[in-house]
């Protein structure tokens, strides 16, 4: 009999919904830039729809990494959109 392991559940810092761990992007700012997950530091995680909703993932993010600075967050963001999709 196989057992069934729990599976974790995170929040997604944009919408505040809860998913499955495996079904969010794991981030981190360094130096108020956005970045994937490397092991170290706090981190947080969007949800795959929240990184196609600019607008509202946006406020999460100058939230989470504590800056102003909208179009340095937007390209990066973009950026990690891109490698993600491609893997």
């Amino acid at each position: 009999m196989a057992k069934n392991f729990h599976k974790p559940t995170r929040m997604c810092v944009s919408c505040r919904q809860r998913f499955k761990q495996e079904n969010l992007v794991r981030l981190h700012c360094v130096n108020s830039e956005v970045e994937l997950y490397n092991g170290y530091g706090r981190s947080f995680y969007l949800c795959k729809i929240c990184l196609e909703d600019e607008k509202r993932t946006l406020k999460a993010l100058m939230r989470q990494c504590r800056t102003s600075n909208k179009d340095k967050l937007m390209i990066r963001l973009k950026e990690i959109i891109t490698d993600d999709r491609k893997s």
